[in-house]
């Protein structure tokens, strides 16, 4: 790490400073990932980001944080450029798994910006990424995991309607494995009581259908039925889950709720929503389920994603061999 930690960093200014043909192809771009590869507003936000980042270092504007800018016109995109842009981050201390995501960023952009004609050729092709360092996720154990559903129960129990709510994020969450912006994405439509199953739109507005049980329909109905009508206003949208002003829950006031529910789990890791999935994915296998299903449960576009929580209950049966066994 440096000695001093780089400013952050304005991209919009940057943006709006790029050359007129560079802004047109970044606008364009943009336009793609929107309108023909349908990706979520947050992905988007993202995947531009690196593409101004990149443009506004092949162009001299300070992308980094050194306080150092010298713009200039005329700057070619070439294989050069690209490697000096990820050499800059990771001279400023970068970590090697956003250094391989923006590499793919790159990539992506510049085949695009080629097939597009904005382009000779396509730089991208011949960059080598690093190898992003993949930690496995903190889970919770199944004994941890009841006891979060049954501290979020006990206060679901007093009829209050916050409290019937929170029940129901919790159980959904657990039970399906589904994203939470994909869980605050849901109308009351989508749930289907009879057949116990969720109807999810995924990333790149893929439909998948998501299973769940009886603690989470119990959960689920209570709230429909007694919670939800005393947060609903006039306004209030077909959400499933709404806040306290009849408003469709957002994702932040999600990761909350669920922070604050583990704090009465003694021992529980810190998790958000996300780690909700990572811990439904690992108990899925851990009693039985079979990879594929899994994938597809949790919307993954490809098993190598969902193979990972197979190394997550190994590491987890290594741990409980070296506690139990007497020759560990």
């Amino acid at each position: 790490m440096p000695p001093t930690s780089p400013r952050r960093v304005d991209l919009i200014k940057v943006r709006a400073a790029l050359p007129p043909p560079s802004q047109e192809m970044v606008d364009a771009y943009e336009r793609h990932l929107r309108s023909e590869r349908g990706l979520s507003p947050h992905t988007i936000r993202a995947y531009v980001g690196d593409i101004v980042s990149l443009l506004g270092h092949v162009h001299g504007f300070d992308v980094i944080g050194t306080g150092e800018s010298r713009p200039r016109q005329g700057c070619e995109l070439d294989l050069a450029a690209i490697r000096a842009w990820l050499a800059a981050q990771r001279a400023a201390g970068t970590g090697r798994t956003t250094l391989a995501r923006r590499s793919a960023a790159a990539r992506t952009f510049t085949a695009w910006a080629h097939r597009r004609g904005h382009l000779a050729a396509d730089p991208g092709a011949r960059l080598v990424a690093p190898r992003p360092q993949r930690k496995l996720p903190a889970v919770l154990r199944q004994d941890q995991a009841d006891d979060l559903m049954q501290a979020s129960q006990s206060g679901a129990t007093e009829r209050n309607a916050v409290a019937m709510r929170d029940h129901a994020i919790l159980e959904l969450l657990y039970a399906t494995g589904i994203r939470v912006s994909e869980l605050c994405g849901l109308d009351i439509d989508d749930v289907h009581m009879d057949l116990r199953v969720v109807r999810v739109i995924g990333k790149g507005d893929k439909e998948r259908t998501v299973p769940f049980g009886l603690p989470a329909q119990r959960a689920v109905q209570d709230w429909l039925t007694d919670g939800r009508p005393e947060l609903a206003t006039e306004t209030s949208p077909p959400a499933l889950l709404i806040g306290v002003r009849g408003g469709r829950l957002q994702p932040g006031s999600v990761r909350q709720i669920v922070h604050d529910a583990l704090k009465a789990v003694p021992g529980a890791p810190d998790l958000g929503p996300h780690g909700l999935r990572h811990t439904a994915a690992t108990h899925l296998l851990e009693g039985g389920a079979d990879l594929r299903s899994v994938q597809e449960l949790l919307g993954h576009a490809t098993l190598a994603t969902t193979q990972l929580y197979t190394h997550v209950t190994v590491e987890r049966l290594r741990a409980v061999h070296d506690q139990a066994h007497p020759r560990s």
